[in-house]
């Protein structure tokens, strides 16, 4: 601790000395994150006086204020890690590197995603049940996928044709891209 300058020496206790590195990143820390919340206090009231002098909606208010605070503690949490030794191109790549990799399985998952979505939606408005009688419908001159309704799982639901002993296993998110005919038994 020799680079340390010998007046704040002579304030501590001999056994602060050893801890004066740990001591320093603590006050270091609270200052960032007192700074952060003050800083967040003032944008909120400065948000508050301009949404009342322009009559702003509530909305757009709780909004900017909630983008704010995240920009504020997201500057803070990069400050705190800064601290550690942390580095922010580090942070960035590695943000980066998991938002691509996030884009591309979203992207790989998104008609299985839609399915399961969509059959949530047909068992809470209930456009069709089991056992009644569907008609998929291409366009209003083209007959399309006629069936009757035995199942329905979370990707799709499965038609049993009238005329045949088949049955068509029809994606749930169709139903909510085309006309759907429907008689009850």
């Amino acid at each position: 601790m020799s680079d340390r300058p010998a007046r704040i020496m002579q304030f501590l206790p001999a056994w602060a000395e050893p801890w004066l590195e740990f001591i320093e990143l603590g006050l270091q820390i609270v200052l960032i994150v007192l700074g952060a919340w003050v800083l967040n206090l003032l944008f909120r009231r400065l948000i508050r006086r301009l949404a009342a002098s322009y009559s702003l909606p509530a909305e757009l208010v709780m909004g900017a204020r909630r983008v704010v605070g995240l920009l504020i503690y997201a500057g803070a949490i990069l400050m705190i890690l800064d601290r550690f030794g942390v580095s922010g191109t580090v942070l960035w790549t590695a943000f980066t590197g998991f938002a691509a990799v996030a884009a591309v399985a979203f992207f790989a998952a998104w008609s299985v995603l839609s399915n399961i979505f969509c059959t949530l939606l047909i068992f809470t408005s209930r456009p069709f049940r089991l056992h009644d009688h569907v008609e998929v419908l291409e366009s209003g001159d083209k007959p399309g996928l006629k069936g009757k309704v035995v199942d329905i799982n979370l990707i799709y639901t499965t038609l049993q044709e009238e005329a045949e002993n088949q049955v068509l296993q029809v994606p749930n998110s169709l139903f909510f891209q085309r006309v759907v005919r429907r008689w009850r038994p």
